[in-house]
């Protein structure tokens, strides 16, 4: 995790709030995009546990409201995840066309992605774990493919003493210790922080 990374949820809530009445703010949706796709190229999903101002809400923010319950397996699944990345890209290519290039116009329909996007992520935050969003997030599936193998956690079995704070610490819920079940890791480092052993490490 970053230093800049607890801060970066406010973005969220100019975006949000900020954009109705400045839909240019929208924008800056855009501009995530394709960081976290050229960031997924060669790291997978570490823009999700580092630079996203959602996840940086979610863990900052919304964690305080959380139930913190075990996130829903079927959460995981693309059965859901693919059709919920096909809707959203849909969504977004038929009403930006639909705007005929208007600035504001556009700008407004990524301002609307965030807040149909922040308000599922608060209402699953609250009733689940602040990261449930995150498990099925069109863009942290996107990056899980084309980042498949990248700058991944390694785990020393030896120096390990089964204490589970690795996983007491994982944001995302994951069995950090099974390496074949954690290909959702967003690189956050925490499990490495709160390893006493040092049996983690990128």
């Amino acid at each position: 995790m970053l230093k800049i990374t607890p801060y970066l949820g406010w973005l969220v809530i100019i975006v949000s709030l900020g954009g109705i009445f400045f839909p240019k703010l929208g924008f800056f949706l855009p501009i995530v995009f394709g960081t976290l796709i050229a960031t997924g190229i060669f790291r997978g999903r570490w823009f999700c546990g580092n630079l996203c101002p959602r996840g940086s809400f979610n863990d900052f923010m919304l964690i305080k409201f959380s139930k913190g319950a075990p996130i829903p397996r079927a959460f995981r699944s693309m059965w859901l995840r693919i059709p919920v990345l096909i809707a959203m890209m849909a969504f977004m290519a038929v009403r930006v066309i639909g705007t005929e290039g208007a600035i504001d116009k556009v700008g407004m329909v990524f301002v609307s992605m965030c807040l149909i996007t922040t308000a599922a992520a608060v209402l699953l935050g609250i009733g689940f774990s602040p990261r449930a969003w995150c498990t099925f997030c069109p863009m942290g599936t996107m990056q899980r493919h084309i980042g498949a193998g990248k700058h991944e956690l390694s785990f020393t079995a030896e120096k390990c003493t089964h204490c589970n704070a690795c996983e007491r610490a994982c944001p995302m819920q994951l069995s950090v210790r099974q390496m074949s079940e954690r290909p959702d890791c967003i690189k956050c480092a925490r499990c490495v922080a709160a390893c006493p052993a040092g049996a983690l490490y990128f």
